[in-house]
């Protein structure tokens, strides 16, 4: 039995263990998926202020970093805002910088 494992058929899309390979767009069976909005461009009453932590809380992770736009869904002129804000609260100990280890 001498054959190539290379020109076996592995199905549209897959290689070896099955897995999606480099032609299904890296969707993994996901969908599109709905687009977020700002919630900032959405409701024009609500600003961006330092002093108010908890708004500023879930655009940071618990670690301390910030939250990138693509899964905050925030548009960049209200990120750079929000990253102002968070900055400016480090700044004046209303956040903490890091977080204290266990």
């Amino acid at each position: 039995m001498d054959f190539d494992r290379d020109d076996r058929d592995f199905g549209e899309g897959r290689d070896r263990k099955g897995r999606g390979g480099a032609r299904d767009g890296g969707e993994r069976g996901r969908g599109p998926g709905r687009r977020k909005m700002c919630r900032f461009c959405a409701d024009p009453k609500i600003f961006i202020d330092y002093k108010d932590v908890p708004q500023l809380h879930p655009y940071v992770t618990d670690r301390g970093k910030l939250v990138p736009r693509r899964i905050s869904g925030n548009c960049a002129k209200h990120q750079r805002a929000i990253t102002q804000a968070v900055k400016r609260a480090r700044n004046i100990a209303l956040m903490p910088f890091t977080v204290q280890g266990e």
